[in-house]
């Protein structure tokens, strides 16, 4: 069975990017406990509860020359694993909470400072296959660490 870690926890109360380092987030079908969701059109809700994004991804995205780090495009978690797995239906199982990947998270300009010149399009599945942040619902309730491995117990 393939696992993972995670490099990073991010959440807000205040709502928008970049998302500041937390130990924790308490995850609840309609998303993460006590974070604000300021565009309710794009984000959030029971099909896109928690946003990940591949730590692949982002060092790619650095070694560009963009200045992206984790947080910054509003990803809720950072995790080491190939970006090449995750994919829609793909599940991930944490020590309290089991995800499964809805959809690519689409980029807006939101997230613009993360990329030079504003190049937010960077982060487009559409444009980019593989290199994207992705939606997930929660299967699962429960608090997610920043110190927790995680299994893939379903490749789609």
């Amino acid at each position: 069975m393939l696992t993972g870690s995670i490099l990073g926890i991010f959440a807000t109360e205040e709502g928008g990017v970049p998302k500041p380092s937390v130990d924790s987030i308490d995850v609840r079908f309609n998303g993460v406990l006590g974070e604000r969701i300021r565009d309710t059109k794009h984000h959030g809700g029971p099909n896109r509860a928690v946003c990940i994004l591949s730590n692949q991804t982002l060092e790619f995205l650095q070694n560009q020359g963009h200045p992206i780090e984790g947080g910054t495009t509003g990803e809720n978690l950072l995790l080491d694993i190939d970006a090449s797995i995750l994919k829609q239906g793909t599940r991930l199982r944490f020590e309290h909470v089991e995800l499964e990947i809805t959809t690519p998270a689409p980029p807006c300009k939101t997230i613009r400072d993360s990329f030079t010149s504003g190049e937010f399009k960077h982060l487009s599945h559409k444009l980019n296959p593989n290199q994207t942040r992705w939606y997930t619902r929660v299967i699962t309730e429960g608090v997610i660490k920043s110190d927790e491995t995680f299994e893939i117990n379903s490749i789609a």
